[in-house]
């Protein structure tokens, strides 16, 4: 019988399910496609139907769980608010609690975090991953840009400098409660963070007002 488009679609989901097990349960490295095909129920060929090579595979499971927090981002460049900072503290308030609170989100950050090696079949991973960055980065550095505009003081460093500080922190974050979820809270940790972040740069926290 010929599969429709829904079931297409539904094989995919299931493949990117799969992965996202295996990979968390075996690491990516040490994972094959095989692995992932029998973990779905289907042939290792139903596998590259849908993805060309494991790197492929890992970048669509990264990309269901990370769209949303990108497009959160973006958001504040159409948006053009009267108080920049304010909404960049939100959206990544937003993407932390993703994190914090949602176990599918949680798995996909711990693969990307401990268990992935960019060598061999997977650096199209790396590739992805210093994309992802990239476009974080400059959505950061176009709020600060803005803030600077508005009159908000954010500090005499340039914009690009003030983003990758800002990006930091907050990768640092995440890095570090991934490796023990039990030692702080995420989003109050990043929100004192934050706030004493740009108290430094520039004596005014984070906060709504005015």
């Amino acid at each position: 019988m010929r599969r429709t488009k829904q079931d297409a679609l539904q094989t995919r989901e299931d493949l990117i399910d799969a992965a996202e097990r295996v990979f968390s349960e075996r690491g990516v490295s040490r994972t094959s496609l095989q692995e992932i095909a029998k973990a779905a129920g289907v042939t290792r060929g139903a596998v590259y139907w849908h993805f060309k090579d494991k790197a492929d595979l890992f970048n669509a499971m990264m990309a269901r769980t990370t769209l949303p927090m990108e497009d959160a981002l973006k958001a504040i460049d159409v948006e053009q608010g009267r108080q920049p900072l304010v909404q960049l503290k939100a959206a990544m308030a937003d993407a932390l609690r993703r994190i914090a609170l949602d176990p599918r989100t949680q798995r996909v950050f711990d693969i990307a975090t401990l268990k992935v090696e960019y060598v061999d079949d997977l650096m199209g991973v790396r590739t992805r991953h210093l994309d992802v960055h990239t476009s974080c980065r400059r959505h950061i550095e176009a709020a600060f840009r803005r803030a600077e505009a508005l009159g908000e003081p954010p500090g005499h460093a340039e914009a690009r400098t003030m983003a990758v500080g800002y990006l930091g922190r907050i990768n640092g974050l995440i890095h570090n409660w991934v490796l023990d979820p039990g030692q702080f809270d995420l989003l109050e940790a990043a929100s004192r963070s934050v706030d004493a972040y740009l108290l430094g740069l520039s004596g005014q926290p984070a906060t709504p007002g005015g």
